[in-house]
């Protein structure tokens, strides 16, 4: 999701949950995604993926980006909307994990634990750096509009 505010472009970034990146904020940034279900096609995997992890539905039109591939070597799949929010109500889905390690104890945290809006330099700094390419896309789309 991006938005233009004051002129200047600004892209929403979801923080992971959880306790292992509790602290992490430079490169740990990432758009909302996820995994595909067998047999679903990646178009439709990001558009509820989005949505499972903000709780707002994603509504075109979509503009497609080139995937990128990420150092551990996943390939991310993303589509570009312009859309707005208070980053504040948005509210993610949760995953289930030992918590502390080898307690014995199952916790549940969110999948995001917060989203927010950056302009295209802070992103860049922000975001996983395997996503960058997704920024610099849609920077050239939106600047040729």
């Amino acid at each position: 999701m991006y938005r233009i505010k004051d002129g200047a472009i600004q892209v929403l970034l979801a923080h992971p949950g959880g306790p292992y990146n509790a602290r992490k904020d430079a490169a740990a940034w990432s758009i909302p995604k996820g995994e595909p279900e067998p047999d679903e096609d990646s178009f439709l995997t990001a558009r509820r993926e989005f949505e499972e992890e903000t709780g707002l539905k994603p509504t075109g039109p979509f503009v497609s980006l080139q995937p990128v591939e990420q150092k551990g070597g996943k390939i991310v799949h993303a589509w570009a909307f312009e859309g707005d929010c208070d980053p504040t109500t948005v509210r993610s889905n949760t995953f289930t994990m030992e918590w502390p390690p080898k307690s014995g104890q199952q916790m549940q945290f969110p999948e995001i634990d917060r989203v927010e809006f950056f302009d295209l330099a802070t992103a860049r700094r922000k975001i996983n750096p395997g996503q960058v390419g997704l920024i610099d896309e849609l920077e050239t789309i939106l600047n040729r509009e």
